[in-house]
């Protein structure tokens, strides 16, 4: 499980930076850099939508992941002990990036 700090503030599960999933999907199968991956599970805020599916925002996260040219990524899982997740403003999964993402060499 690593540390998340996540940057993406109209995400419904972002509170406090950070996440209330519980677990998260970082998307980029061909990925060679941080622009190429995603967090696959993004859900935009809307307006008067219920903020997170759960109550308390959890500092560490179970993480699966695509990015396997990632040097973190170990059987599709991080093994990373701090995940950055950024995205400001995303309106949806593709406007957010892995920015914890290292080409493996």
């Amino acid at each position: 499980m690593a540390e998340l700090k996540c940057g993406v503030d109209n995400c419904s599960y972002n509170k406090d930076k950070c996440c209330c999933k519980g677990d998260i999907m970082v998307g980029g199968t061909h990925a060679d850099c941080c622009n190429d991956t995603c967090c696959e599970s993004f859900a935009q805020k809307r307006e008067g939508s219920y903020t997170s599916s759960l109550e308390h925002p959890c500092k560490t996260i179970s993480i699966d992941c695509e990015a396997v040219k990632c040097v973190y990524n170990s059987n599709y899982k991080c093994h990373a002990e701090h995940v950055d997740i950024k995205g400001g403003g995303a309106c949806n999964c593709y406007g957010t990036e892995c920015a914890t993402f290292k080409e493996a060499q």
